[in-house]
């Protein structure tokens, strides 16, 4: 080789290295972002819930949790558009000649968006009556308090819609430290804004939502702003044109079908609990929702969101070498994350509920629920970067075909366990129908994506850090006394924590090789 040819050489090595490098630092500093992001509004939710149980009582946090399940349930009504934006400007990202085109497809799915976020808010004040005379079990709250309230949240929900559709920009454009900190702003004004006005100006669910009406317009202005400027500069105005939505309505569509049914599985359970139970009973499977909650928002989202655009850059590339050992490294560190926090959780439900509400009735109700849920949700965090890498090749009929498949089988069970034994049975299904979606989907993405290597994820990436987790938590359950001051709860839980995940962290070998190369 010439003198000529190996500089060459060098300097295009030198270049991809760079570049990778590059591109790591981008991909671990949106990740921290998201957990930044996630994790600081997972924690407003979580710090005020007993302060608005407080001002609110148990009966009208029900309202709140309601509110909650619609949110989660109009989802359906994205057909998929969120994900296809985050992306779509992924791609745009990379094709700095198609400027123009990026704006106007932003342009034409903004408009979409509005339209459907309208029809949302005009729905539910057109059923306010129905839903606070026939579908909500009211007891001490009038039924005309319940039907302005409902009416409040279709104002709310219409002004809220579209906020995933500007944050799926974002984040697809990589902008992720923005759109977190913008979420962190408004995160921190709703839920201290809602505490102030609950206790200086009016203790009702009606000015509870009338706030949030406020916030949410503050909240949707920011995001356009925004994401407009961080969209390339092209000549002209941003024009609507249907005739680009042609190149992405199949995976649009997949996307559709996947959210449908996946909502429809999530969100079952609080559908029908809400009019089964008593509104009283309703906010009780509010609390341990919410608390089981922060384990999707504040561990698995970052991790998706920072992964999800890295994986459809490495499709694009044809990278698969790089492509597989990214997944193995995301799903080991997911494992570290999740496992020992949703562990102590589970093992000891009562012990938290008890530091966070101060409340032995409501901790000993909710405990229990609080036990299956948790791990439903942890066994949903181990399966997300599997659906990531689906969605990353554009395969969605996996996810839909699992959906309807889980949905024939299991709603049935959701009906008869939430009908037969509240609260507690609608969340042992859902526990069950996360470990059927985990046994299930990974072997079958493994069949066409990624070859062989979903024997790896399970025995190297998942049940090693999972033992040294059960190991650890186990003994701390056997051997701590079940009731413990505020702050030995604090202490002992967080110690083991720790220790559970420094165990965990060298069972996982990606982990553990990155552990002894780079730190010790």
């Amino acid at each position: 080789m010439s003198r000529r040819s190996s500089t060459l050489a060098y300097h295009e090595n030198t270049l991809i290295n760079y570049t990778n490098n590059s591109d790591m630092t981008l991909l671990k500093r949106n990740i921290i972002a998201n957990f930044a992001g996630q994790g600081w509004v997972a924690l407003m939710a979580l710090a005020f819930v007993p302060i608005y149980i407080k001002f609110l009582g148990i009966e009208a946090y029900g309202l709140i949790g309601f509110f909650t399940m619609l949110q989660a349930s109009f989802q359906i009504l994205d057909f998929g558009l969120s994900q296809t934006m985050n992306r779509e400007m992924a791609r745009y990202a990379a094709l700095p000649e198609k400027a123009g085109e990026a704006r106007d497809f932003v342009r034409t799915l903004e408009v979409v968006y509005w339209l459907i976020g309208i029809l949302i808010g005009v729905g539910v004040l057109i059923g306010s009556p129905f839903i606070a005379r026939y579908w909500i079990n009211a007891g001490a709250i009038p039924v005309e308090t319940i039907q302005h309230a409902v009416m409040i949240m279709g104002l709310v929900l219409a002004l809220q819609w579209p906020l995933s559709f500007y944050e799926g920009g974002l984040m697809g454009l990589q902008k992720q430290v923005l759109s977190n900190s913008i979420k962190i702003s408004m995160a921190t004004l709703s839920s201290c804004g809602a505490a102030l006005i609950l206790w200086k100006v009016s203790p009702t669910v009606t000015a509870f939502f009338a706030w949030q009406i406020i916030v949410t317009i503050l909240y949707v202005s920011l995001f356009v702003v925004f994401l407009w400027r961080s969209l390339p500069s092209a000549e002209g105005f941003p024009r609507f044109n249907l005739g680009l939505l042609s190149n992405i309505w199949r995976f649009a569509a997949g996307m559709s079908g996947i959210g449908f049914s996946g909502i429809l599985l999530m969100q079952m359970d609080k559908i029908l609990l809400s009019n089964f139970l008593s509104l009283k009973m309703f906010g009780y499977y509010t609390l341990a929702n919410a608390i089981s909650n922060a384990i999707p928002t504040m561990l698995v989202s970052p991790i998706f969101n920072g992964m999800f655009p890295r994986f459809s850059s490495l499709v694009m590339a044809n990278d698969e070498v790089s492509l597989k050992n990214l997944y193995h490294q995301g799903v080991q560190v997911t494992a570290i994350i999740i496992l020992p926090i949703s562990t102590v959780m589970a093992f000891f439900s009562y012990d938290i509920l008890l530091l966070w509400t101060r409340n032995a009735e409501v901790s000993s109700i909710a405990s229990p629920i609080v036990t299956f849920l948790v791990i439903g949700m942890a066994l949903n965090g181990m399966s997300v970067l599997t659906f990531a890498l689906q969605l990353s090749y554009g395969w969605t009929k996996i996810g839909l075909g699992i959906n309807i498949f889980l949905i024939i089988a299991l709603v049935p069970a959701i009906y008869f366990m939430a009908v037969h034994y509240g609260a507690i049975g609608a969340a042992a299904v859902w526990l069950a129908l996360n470990s059927i979606y985990l046994i299930i989907v990974v072997p079958l993405t493994h069949r066409r994506i990624l070859k062989g290597e979903a024997w790896r994820l399970y025995i190297e990436d998942i049940v090693p850090p999972l033992a040294a987790t059960l190991v650890v938590v186990g003994l701390g359950r056997l051997l701590i006394a079940t009731q413990m001051t505020a702050i030995a709860t604090v202490v002992i839980l967080s110690a083991i924590i720790l220790v559970a995940s420094a165990l965990s962290a060298f069972a996982a070998p990606r982990v553990r090789y990155w552990i002894m190369t780079e730190i010790i």
